[in-house]
C-alpha cells in the first residue's frame, strides 16, 4: 500500500524531472540564442566592411575619372591654344578683307567641330565614370534587398 509520503515522494520526483526538463530547454534556447545573435553579429559586421569597400572603390572610380576629365580637358585647352595662335598667325599674310573673313569663317567653323566633338567625348567619359562610380554601390544595395529578402522569408 502507497501511503500519502510515497505519493509526496513521486509528485517531487515528477516535479524535479519536469523542471529538470524545463531548464534544459531553456539552455538549450539560450544557447541557440546566443549562436543566432553571434552569427548576426557578424554577418552585420561583413555587411557593414563590404559597405565601406564599395564607398572605397566608388571613391577611388570617381578620382580617377575626375583625373582623367580633367587630363583630357588640360590637352583640348593646349590644342585649341596652338590652333588659335597658328591662325592668328596666318591672319598676318592677309591681303584683302575677303580673305580675312574667309579664314576667320574656316577658323570659327572648325573650332566649333572641335567643340562639339569634345562636348559629346566628355559626355560620354561622364556616362562611363558614372557607371564605374555607381557599380560598387549598386552591388551593394542588390546584396542588402537580397539579404532582406532571405531574412523576410
Amino acid at each position: 500500500m502507497t501511503t500519502m509520503i510515497d505519493h509526496v515522494e513521486a509528485a517531487a520526483a515528477e516535479a524535479t524531472e519536469r523542471l529538470k526538463s524545463f531548464t534544459g530547454e531553456a539552455k538549450a534556447h539560450a544557447e541557440s540564442a546566443v549562436e543566432k545573435g553571434t552569427k548576426a553579429f557578424a554577418d552585420a559586421s561583413d555587411f557593414a566592411k563590404g559597405n565601406v569597400e564599395a564607398l572605397v572603390a566608388s571613391g577611388k572610380a570617381a578620382a580617377k575619372g575626375a583625373e582623367a576629365l580633367a587630363q583630357d580637358a588640360a590637352e583640348f585647352g593646349r590644342k585649341s591654344f596652338e590652333t588659335a595662335t597658328t591662325h592668328f598667325r596666318g591672319l598676318s599674310t592677309v591681303k584683302s578683307p575677303t580673305e580675312l573673313f574667309k579664314l576667320q569663317s574656316e577658323f570659327a567653323k572648325s573650332s566649333f567641330d572641335a567643340s562639339v566633338a569634345q562636348a559629346s567625348k566628355v559626355s560620354e567619359a561622364v556616362i562611363k565614370i558614372m557607371g564605374e562610380v555607381f557599380e560598387p554601390l549598386s552591388s551593394r544595395a542588390t546584396l542588402a534587398v537580397d539579404k532582406v529578402r532571405s531574412t523576410a522569408l
